[in-house]
Formats: structure tokens, sequence, C-alpha cells
């Protein structure tokens, strides 16, 4: 992309919304086109660091469990939840991502309720949820994050547990670059002005936030949960793939993933 279509600025609530449903509509097909083979169509992957669910156990115990996956691009996780009986819900802004998911479920069988909408308002009763969880959806993308803490607290029932993976911020001091380039210092960790693509006409296209480990602790709390475990996923032996900005080179210097583990309190 042109140097001159990539900024870093504020960017209005509607516009941050618009820019990203946008986005998503109209590359979800290359996305999965890049991304689905290693995604898989009923797996649950966290990172591009390549850890899974199966393995990690970030959720705990899922058979019984209602869960929302926020974000859920084409809902391989929830598909994945539903396979080791659990009750998921896959929720995501763009029609474009659950257009695959629902395509996906036609080719596995494995099928999950889709929804449209938005993680600032969530279309479900307080409560309603045993657990939620996303990898790298929704939280970088919406214009305000704490907000959708909160959401998310809100139809979770006390005890359960809310999971998240985003780009580790310490990755905000560099380009996104693969690279030798991605290896040198270039922004400031505190600037938290966004990552922002525009057209012609300046309007943004694409949207994705940066918060500090220390803003996504502060959210967390002010929405009522206990920070549980934050990991920062290890570049495995053996993984020479590249996704963006991730690649080996890089993934074996510095973390690129973090995922926060937290619960909502138990009531009393």
């Amino acid at each position: 992309m042109d140097d001159d279509r990539v900024t870093r600025r504020r960017v209005g609530a509607a516009e941050v919304r618009r820019a990203n449903r946008g986005w998503w509509d109209t590359d979800a097909d290359a996305y999965q086109a890049e991304h689905g083979a290693f995604l898989g169509e009923v797996d649950f992957v966290w990172c591009p660091e390549g850890l899974r669910e199966a393995d990690a156990r970030l959720l705990g115990e899922v058979a019984g469990r209602r869960i929302l996956e926020l974000g859920c691009g084409a809902a391989a996780a929830a598909r994945w939840l539903a396979a080791q009986g659990a009750r998921p819900v896959a929720l995501d802004l763009s029609a474009g991502m659950l257009r695959h998911a629902a395509e996906a479920a036609a080719r596995t069988g494995v099928r999950v309720p889709l929804v449209q909408a938005d993680a600032l308002a969530l279309p479900f009763a307080d409560a309603a949820f045993d657990t939620v969880c996303t990898a790298f959806g929704a939280i970088p993308f919406v214009d305000d994050s704490a907000a959708a803490m909160r959401e998310v607290a809100r139809v979770l029932r006390p005890g359960g547990r809310w999971v998240f993976s985003v780009t580790h911020p310490m990755r905000w001091i560099f380009l996104d670059d693969p690279g030798e380039g991605g290896l040198t210092a270039v922004h400031s960790y505190f600037d938290r002005s966004p990552y922002v693509e525009q057209d012609e006409h300046g309007a943004a296209t694409y949207v994705e936030q940066h918060r500090t480990l220390g803003d996504r602790i502060r959210e967390l709390v002010g929405a009522g949960f206990r920070l549980v475990d934050l990991v920062e996923p290890e570049w495995p032996a053996g993984h020479e793939g590249i996704w963006g900005q991730w690649s080996p080179l890089r993934g074996r210097l510095f973390p690129g993933t973090a995922i926060f583990v937290a619960e909502k309190p138990a009531a009393g």
C-alpha cells in the first residue's frame, strides 16, 4: 500500500465501525484463501505461533458450557468447541466472514448459531454465557475496547472465564515487516494512535487499535475481572510459516501474541 495511504491518527467511533466492517467484508475471501488452511475448519488456533486450545486448555472445561466466540471470523474455533461438547455461539460484525462460517458449517456438518452484531452492543441477556473467547477478534478493532470488556462482563455469568488474544503490544514499536526491517524500533510504545489505512479521499478503510499491557490490565480490572494469566506464546521449533509481520526471525527474538486469561468473580 502507498505510504500516503497509511497513517497513525485518531478516528471516530462511527468511522472505525464502518471501515472495519467494510474491510472484513471485502477481504474475507482473500483472508480465508491465505490463512484458512492454517486455521483449519474445526480447530481452535489462538495465534500465528500455532498455539491450539486442544493443547493450552486456557478455557478450562468446555463440555456443556455456553460459550460465545467474539469476532469469530469463519468460526473454526466455535465449531471445534461444539465438537468438544460445548454449546457455542459465533458472533462477528462482518457478513463476509459469517458467509465463510456458514459455508464451512455446510462442508463439515458442524453447525453453530451465527450472529452478526457489534462487540460494543452484544445482543444477549445478562449472564447468558459461561465463557467468552476470541482469537484476535473484535478487541483490536473496536474504538472503545474498555467498553467491549464491560459488555463481555455483562453477558458472562459470575465465575465465568474471558480469554482473548491480541497482537503483543510491544510489536507496535516496530514496522509490520517479518524481515530485518522489522527488528528496529521506530514507534513509541506509549503512542496509542491507531494504525489507519485510508482511501484517496482520506477516509479510513482499516483501523487497528494499540493499547499497552498496562492498558489491557486496567480495562479488565475496570470491567470487574480478575486476571488469571498472561500467556506469551514462544515461537515453536520447526514452524517456518510467515503470517503478515509474524515470522521465525522475529518470533524467536520477542513475543508476537499476548493472550489474556481472566475470570469474573463468583457472586458473593
